[in-house]
């Protein structure tokens, strides 16, 4: 087991091992003076974990209520988030009370989410069951959810009470869900540290599950601590975002998180002449991950201008200039489209 402690604006302990939902009760009160506890799940993590969950809170004296939603992006809405915020005010939970939010990403934004705003702030606490959310979303307070006009338009920065990452439940996820995570796994590689991109060539998807998320983690830990609001150095773990985002939106969500980061990061990879790109575009086919798309760069262009990364005329990309070296490039927003079509 290992443990990282984040330092934000409040500091919280990530916890990496095996069965740890069992034990999740005693965290609840260790870091907490809730008496009540709302588990918010969806369909397809409940019926695997919900009652061992469950189970454990009501062992260590919490009343606990569950609030379950359909599993997937498009219900990480305006409609979940208000039925969430009434279910916990009808159940009169009050602010010394505390959610967990059991499941993938969309999970735990919308529980984040509802946590910063229930009555200006509620604790939380993250059990990510997914590699992504481990390696990525449960960390660094990000919540929201999505708009119409555009993906995790709605949000706050809303740090957990902690996070607790049982990998076990890896051996409950679909294959297509863990390359998902494999993605922001190799994002990361990139991003800060070349040995882990040179083991993942070497080793491909039989890595050592708690070493690499752990590595991950603290990878993210940093970055939240020089910049916990995103005006700065926090921006290069958005590399392959801005290009992934429009091509969820494109595809109406029928593209997973994972996989359309995977494409952006190959598109900006090809687009800046990394040369780097053929290595990072062979590792995600190690990884059978795509690193293109068949959307058209008008189309991808037309659905980053509703990004909220776009600002003023300006997108922030994110662009690798080899493996480990990677810079935050201010581009006028007249100019993406013909970046984007320079990587397709």
């Amino acid at each position: 087991m290992k443990q990282i402690l984040v330092k934000a604006s409040r500091p919280y302990t990530v916890t990496i091992g095996q069965d740890l939902l069992s034990q999740l009760g005693d965290t609840v009160c260790a870091v907490t003076h809730a008496k009540k506890v709302c588990i918010v799940s969806d369909m397809q993590v409940w019926p695997l974990y919900g009652e061992t969950v469950r189970k454990s809170l009501e062992v260590s004296g919490l009343q606990v209520h569950s609030f379950i939603f359909p599993a997937g992006e498009s219900s990480k809405n305006a409609q979940n988030y208000l039925e969430l915020l009434n279910f916990i005010a009808e159940n009169q939970l009050s602010r010394q009370d505390c959610l967990v939010a059991l499941g993938g990403g969309v999970v735990g934004d919308l529980t984040g989410f509802a946590a910063a705003t229930y009555q200006r702030g509620i604790p939380y606490i993250q059990v990510p069951t997914t590699l992504l959310a481990m390696v990525d979303s449960s960390v660094g307070g990000k919540t929201g959810i999505d708009l119409p006009s555009g993906k995790n338009l709605c949000g706050a920065f809303w740090q957990p009470a902690a996070v607790v990452c049982d990998y076990t439940t890896l051996n409950t996820l679909p294959e297509a869900s863990f390359r998902d995570g494999c993605a922001e796994i190799i994002k990361y590689a990139i991003l800060f540290d070349p040995a882990l991109f040179a083991t993942l060539e070497q080793i491909g998807k039989e890595f050592d599950a708690e070493t690499v998320i752990t590595r991950c983690v603290e990878l993210k830990r940093d970055i939240v601590a020089q910049d916990e609001l995103d005006h700065g150095s926090r921006m290069l773990l958005n590399l392959g975002h801005t290009i992934g985002h429009s091509i969820e939106k494109c595809s109406q969500y029928s593209i997973s998180h994972g996989h359309a980061v995977a494409m952006g990061i190959g598109i900006v990879s090809e687009a800046s002449h990394c040369p780097d790109a053929s290595r990072i575009c062979q590792l995600l086919a190690q990884f059978q991950l795509p690193s293109t798309t068949d959307f058209s760069s008008a189309a991808l262009f037309s659905a980053a201008m509703s990004d909220k990364k776009q600002h003023a005329g300006t997108v922030q990309l994110i662009l690798p200039k080899a493996i480990g070296q990677c810079a935050i490039v201010p581009t006028p927003t007249e100019q993406l489209q013909a970046f984007i079509e320079e990587g397709l």
